[in-house]
């Protein structure tokens, strides 16, 4: 057996099955198609509408192969202690959609892992369903030992999307490693018999009942682990000392000055900082941004695992971008996409290190609070130290060196079940994803694509069309009618409507046929390459085989479209402003306004919008004639075309061009000249989160009324000003000047009085029943901050050590004020207490502590009383 490179193997595998007829295609993005899945985790995604028969797979090709990125986090604790879990992994995969099953499948298989890899067959071993004598027979055929092949039940060896839909035996591949490892047999929990490949027949469509029907045409899925192949032909024992992964690995030696396989720990950060750099690296090259929720969570989970284990380490700042350089060597050439976004990469992580740097401290401050009610002996709850964990990135172990330096323990066993509570949700999460890959399969709408196939669109050349109702949809049920008045979906076999997509909002019009009338409330697309029109039927009865008049809003469309356009005008200035790192992360576009989401680092100051605002115009108004073409996505890229973040694409991509100024991949609706657009309005700018920022704007009509509301706006201010509209910014100015002036005087003025009515209340001070002198008094119009500053010039001037209640009105409510020196409050004096006692007379309430207490009121008129009151409760 020779020894072969990953990038070998990931080679000598698609050129295989290339030529054997299956088209070598591109890995898609981490970011899956289906909503339901949070990440790309096996190689099937990509191809679900090709097993659906949403759409026919290429003419002259029997299949599909690929090489797959993938992440999974299902187990993300056990990552680095093992020598197989990785959170990314590539698979390789081949595919096929009726065109070959398990007699061709088999045959590769065992022609591709005896002689082109070279392994021993008297070291492969077999798995396969326990009534699958058919695949039994093809493995004996090629010259397997029948004690080779084992049979195993339905948990092992039967692939199920769900309780019903496709699903069939598989075939399971395995190598025997050697005596030395634990194990008896294939399928066990031992190391010995390694699985390096999974063929899984589909060829049943499970119902209700149990029973398996068998399906019109049979697929092939399957999947073989790159980093477990590559362990297989270089001799090692685990993932992590592959070629790829030991080069990692060695970065990490050279940063932090260690030496892997020296001592336990620091291998096992060795180990954790190689893989989820990998991971990190990858997800935000296809468009995934740290966030608190979803992949975006996942992302940053794995980010500061990275970050914490580098720490521990002993390296010291930001370091994680020293991986990527490793990375895009190793790996540049086959995902390209981590090489064009590399400076987006490289920010994004130096970003999330530094604000992670700050998380830390916030935990540390968490742990500290909740060591101060725990004394030496006692324990931190499991939940305190779960959420050190989960939320603020603290290992366990970190919380128990920190709690033992105060003598306090851990409860370790309510942590892990915490823990445990944790990966059994992650786990079923992960089987759900599974399972959502194929969650339509069966479902009406799959129903609908299977029966009358895709709907044609021909919204790209006008917004009117003749049509036939191929299916009607209520409350998740084909009928054959809608009534007068219901609601439902409608399915035509052409349609002019544009279902919602990349941001562009759904069309909305009327369905119109001889005897009934539905609008067209909104336009989706629920499986891929179905477009469902949510209707209400106005008119009559809408009917499965009437002939209907779709017609869009046009008007609406239009707006729309100018919108768009403008989401790609704004792009591409934002790019020229800013710079390449700038890449779509979101977007809006509406008929009254377009909301454009894209990654940056700070606020983008009012000069750059300006700017952006400028150019965008420019554009505009040079009429420039936007052009739309089909081209390869090879030949897109090596031109230049910008292909949105974190987008998929397949092998025929749709450009739009305006000119030289922007050339994007995109399947939405545009004009045909930029000047149609009229004028775009940047309206606001703002933070969605971390190193993503908004910019909202509004075109055409919008753009007009924005500035016709802001212009009325405008006179009104200058109205007010009594001067002209364009001399209202310098007059308010001016205005503003002279009032801070004003105010600065009257302020002056205000405490002059109170100086000269310090002395007359002075003069009026008695002396209290227990003989500290008194001060009560009123200040006249004066706020809060003046009493208290008349309390210090009282205090320093008074004969002796003493009190005062003070009273002023301030816009028409009562302020009252008590003061004491510390010999009046020892002597008896209570602030709080006098402040309680008089606030009714005022209609008001307050206190506070012996030293000073303050109370408002509502009732202006009634501090006279409240005065009189002091003087009485305190003279005694």
């Amino acid at each position: 057996m020779k020894y072969m490179t990953t990038a070998e193997i990931r080679e000598a595998y698609l050129k295989f099955f290339e030529e054997r007829g299956c088209k070598r295609m591109p890995s898609s993005s981490l970011i899956p198609d289906d909503p339901s899945l949070l990440l790309t985790s096996a190689g099937m995604v990509q191809f679900k509408p090709y097993f659906l028969h949403v759409r026919e797979f290429d003419e002259g090709y029997v299949g599909a192969t690929t090489v797959q990125k993938c992440v999974r986090t299902n187990d993300i604790d056990i990552i680095g202690t093992t020598g197989r879990h990785l959170s990314f992994f590539e698979m390789l995969g081949n595919f096929s959609f009726g065109a070959y099953f398990k007699k061709e499948m088999c045959a590769w298989a065992y022609e591709f892992s005896t002689e082109v890899l070279g392994l021993p067959k008297e070291r492969l071993y077999f798995t396969v369903y326990l009534d699958d004598d058919e695949t039994i027979e093809i493995w004996k055929s090629l010259g397997v030992p029948e004690d080779h092949i084992t049979r195993l039940g339905e948990e092992d060896n039967f692939w199920r999307a769900g309780p019903t839909g496709p699903c069939g035996p598989c075939s399971e591949i395995y190598y025997d490693q050697g005596p030395e490892f634990e194990g008896e047999k294939p399928g066990d929990d031992g190391d010995r018999f390694l699985e390096y490949w999974n063929c899984v027949f589909t060829q049943f469509d499970g119902q209700e009942d149990g029973t398996l029907a068998p399906l019109p045409t049979k697929n092939i899925d399957t999947g073989m682990g790159l980093e477990r192949m590559a362990a297989i032909m270089q001799g090692v024992q685990s993932n992590y000392e592959t070629d790829v992964m030991r080069d990692l690995i060695g970065v990490g030696e050279r940063l932090s000055g260690v030496s892997y396989k020296s001592d336990p720990a620091t291998d096992l950060s060795l180990r954790i900082v190689a893989d989820h750099s990998r991971s990190v690296s990858f997800m935000i090259a296809d468009g995934i941004l740290p966030s608190n929720e979803g992949r975006g969570y996942v992302l940053r989970r794995l980010l500061r695992r990275a970050v914490l284990h580098g720490h521990k380490l002993g390296i010291s700042g930001p370091f994680l971008s020293e991986y990527l350089t490793c990375i895009i060597d190793l790996m540049g050439s086959v995902y390209p996409e981590v090489v064009d976004n590399r400076q987006l990469v490289e920010q994004v992580i130096r970003s999330e290190e530094e604000r992670f740097g700050a998380t830390l401290r916030q935990g540390q401050a968490y742990l500290s609070q909740a060591l101060k009610g725990l004394q030496s002996g006692q324990e931190l709850d499991g939940l305190t130290a779960f959420t050190l964990h989960d939320t603020y990135g603290f290992p366990v172990e970190l919380t128990d060196e920190i709690c033992a330096e105060a003598g306090i323990g851990v409860d370790r066993a309510g942590f892990e079940a915490h823990m445990e509570q944790q990966r059994t949700r992650a786990r079923a999460a992960n089987t759900k994803d599974a399972e959502a890959a194929w969650s339509t399969y069966g479902g009406v709408y799959a129903e609908v694509v299977k029966k009358h196939g895709a709907s044609e669109f021909v919204g790209y050349e006008r917004t009117t069309a003749c049509a036939r109702v191929t299916a009607l949809i209520s409350e998740g049920a084909l009928v054959d009618a809608l009534e007068e008045g219901q609601k439902g979906e409608a399915v035509l076999d052409m349609t002019p409507f544009y279902a919602e997509m990349g941001g562009e909002v759904g069309d909305t019009g009327a369905l119109i046929c001889a005897d009934a009338r539905a609008e067209v409330l909104d336009t989706q697309s629920p499986e891929q390459g179905l477009v469902c029109h949510a209707v209400k039927v106005t008119a009559g009865a809408l009917r499965v085989g009437a002939e209907v008049s779709a017609e869009v809003d046009a008007d609406r469309r239009a707006r729309i479209t100018r919108n768009h356009t403008g989401t790609h005008l704004l792009h591409a200035a934002l790019r020229e402003v800013l710079g390449d790192h700038v890449n779509q992360a979101g977007s809006y576009v509406g008929p009254d306004r377009l909301r454009f989401d894209f990654t940056h680092f700070s606020a983008v100051t009012p000069e750059q919008i300006a700017c952006i605002e400028q150019r965008v115009n420019d554009a505009v108004m040079q009429a420039i004639d936007t052009t739309v073409y089909h081209s390869s996505l090879y030949e897109a890229r090596a031109n230049g075309v910008t292909a949105l973040f974190g987008e998929k694409y397949g092998d025929t991509v749709r450009v739009v061009e305006a000119g030289s100024f922007s050339r994007e991949l995109c399947g939405g609706c545009h004009v045909r000249n930029t000047a149609e657009i009229g004028l775009m309005k940047i309206v606001a700018e703002s933070s969605v989160g971390a190193s993503t920022r908004r910019i909202e704007a509004v075109t055409s009509y919008a753009a007009l009324a924005h500035l016709n509301r802001e212009e009325r706006e405008l006179r009104a201010v200058a109205e007010a000003l009594r001067c002209a509209p364009l001399e209202a910014a310098e007059r308010a100015q001016a205005n503003a000047a002279s009032l801070k002036e004003l105010t600065t005087q009257a302020k002056r003025a205000r405490q002059a009085a109170a100086a000269d009515g310090v002395a007359a209340l002075i003069e009026g001070a008695f002396a209290s029943a227990a003989g500290y002198p008194v001060v009560v008094g009123s200040l006249g119009e004066a706020d809060a901050a003046s009493m208290r500053n008349a309390w210090d010039v009282l205090r320093s001037r008074m004969s002796a050590p003493g009190a005062v209640v003070l009273a002023a009105c301030s816009d028409g409510k009562a302020i009252l004020l008590a003061a004491g020196t510390d010999e009046a409050v020892a002597a008896g004096f209570h602030a709080g207490n006098v402040i309680k006692a008089i606030a009714p007379a005022v209609k008001g309430g307050g206190g506070g502590k012996p030293s000073m207490a303050q109370a408002g009121g509502k009732d202006a008129a009634g501090i006279d009383e409240a005065l009189d009151q002091a003087r009485a409760l305190l003279q005694g």
